[in-house]
């Protein structure tokens, strides 16, 4: 990455003090910490790993930072796109790793969805994780996604549910985290607009057609209305009025099938 100007150098030193919110609020990451961050090549992968090193300037405790960025074969980067992912991570420090799979396998026979791919691309990170021995896995998800996800779930599943900042796996083994959480997507933008960030564009077909961009006009419609629309969205999790909510669970029967679960396209 190209050397920054005192005036760049300021604005990621602010966005990563924004993005340590997050982190201290939900105690993300712990000394000591291997932490494997999930490279897409879009923009907010790579300002998350801009601020996580950013940070460890100044934060009392150190851990160390490993990215790998899965490359689905019928959704190939072109080599001046990988090249210019590859020297990012090298400027920075980080071992970076790239993975080559298919987005199904053959023996695939259902029918594909972008729960499909999200699922394959967690296996592969997961597996990436075990292997450089990770406990960590942070994701690129910012308070836009999260906001867009607790309204899909509750527009087209009929369930109060959202991305967790830390969600854990097999018995606490291995976390998930989102460090962006408390970090609005226009902030992400204008630090990658400025620092020219080598972002890859998401070659997925359904990029422009999902549900997702549905919700996004949504919350943007709403935002004219109050520009903190996004933010208590996001907030509302934590906010619970239990004397307003039914006491009794809703007919397990009326339960969605799992693989209608939604999930962002880039969840993972």
């Amino acid at each position: 990455m190209r050397e920054l100007t005192p005036a760049d150098a300021r604005l990621l030193e602010r966005f990563a003090h924004h993005v340590g919110r997050g982190i201290n609020r939900f105690s993300m990451i712990r000394p000591g910490d291997r932490v494997l961050i999930a490279v897409s090549g879009g923009k907010d992968s790579l300002a998350l790993s801009l601020a996580l090193v950013e940070r460890k300037k100044w934060v009392p405790i150190d851990y160390e930072l490993r990215a790998v960025q899965v490359e689905w074969r019928e959704y190939p980067m072109t080599a001046e796109e990988k090249a210019g992912i590859d020297a990012f991570y090298d400027g920075l420090g980080i071992p970076f790793r790239r993975v080559l799979a298919q987005i199904a396998p053959p023996s695939f026979k259902k029918k594909f969805s972008c729960y499909t791919c999200s699922r394959n691309r967690k296996r592969i990170l997961f597996d990436e994780a075990a292997r450089v021995g990770a406990g960590r896995v942070a994701l690129a998800h910012h308070m836009d996604d999260i906001a867009q996800t607790t309204l899909l779930n509750m527009f087209f599943h009929g369930e109060f549910s959202t991305m967790m900042p830390v969600q854990q796996f097999f018995g606490g083994t291995l976390a998930v985290i989102r460090p962006l959480c408390e970090v609005r997507e226009s902030e992400v933008a204008r630090l990658a607009t400025r620092l020219k960030l080598p972002t890859a564009p998401n070659r997925c077909p359904n990029v422009h057609t999902n549900k997702r961009t549905l919700m996004k006009e949504i919350l943007r419609s709403a935002s004219h209305v109050n520009r903190n629309a996004v933010a208590n969205v996001y907030a509302s999790p934590w906010k619970i009025k239990r004397d307003y909510l039914p006491s009794a669970p809703a007919d397990p029967g009326d339960d969605a099938d799992e693989t209608d679960v939604v999930l962002p396209d880039d969840w993972l």
